[in-house]
């Protein structure tokens, strides 16, 4: 086979999609959900990408965050869009301000946390392709406890590695 850099891409449908417009603080669909640690706004959802991206808001973080997980099929990637948030990326620590972002590549360990009890954070996070994670916000939010346990989180294409480091951290401050 011979590879020509001219190849034909797929065609893009006769009629563009309509156009959504998501305001500042809304959610996509008009409900915002939560994990418990932040309120979650979709901004972009799957299947409006045709599952190539998803993208969410995370609004009012507060310090607790996700377990340190990875994703096996898709890249995570974080925008600080206001405060300040600890990641843990691999093996490295990161403090990350507004208008700082990082990759958390896919089966690469990961979790965050606002540094601050006091001033909440806001961030950005786009997962490419969108995979299952949609559905996760969904049904994790009808059940948070749940929505951290490896069982759960398997069932989404997602590992749990164990607990957050930033866990313990917060829990002395407190």
């Amino acid at each position: 086979m011979i590879f020509s850099p001219l190849r034909r891409l797929p065609s893009h449908p006769a009629t563009p999609p309509a156009l959504h417009v998501v305001a500042a603080g809304e959610d996509r669909f008009g409900h915002p959900h939560t994990l418990g640690f932040s309120s979650i706004l979709f901004k972009v959802s799957g299947s409006e990408t045709g599952g190539s991206l998803f993208i969410l808001e995370h609004m009012h973080l507060m310090p607790g965050g996700p377990a340190l997980h990875m994703h096996l099929s898709q890249e995570e990637w974080f925008y600080v869009m206001e405060g300040e948030i600890a990641f843990q990326v691999g093996e490295q620590r990161l403090h990350l301000r507004a208008g700082e972002s990082v990759l958390a590549p896919r089966l690469v360990p990961h979790t965050f946390s606002s540094v601050s009890a006091t001033t909440p954070s806001r961030m950005m996070i786009a997962f490419c392709p969108a995979g299952k994670m949609e559905q996760y916000f969904h049904d994790g939010e009808v059940n948070p406890k749940a929505a951290g346990t490896p069982e759960f989180m398997a069932r989404y294409d997602m590992k749990m590695i164990g607990p957050s480091p930033f866990w313990k951290a917060w829990a002395f401050h407190q």
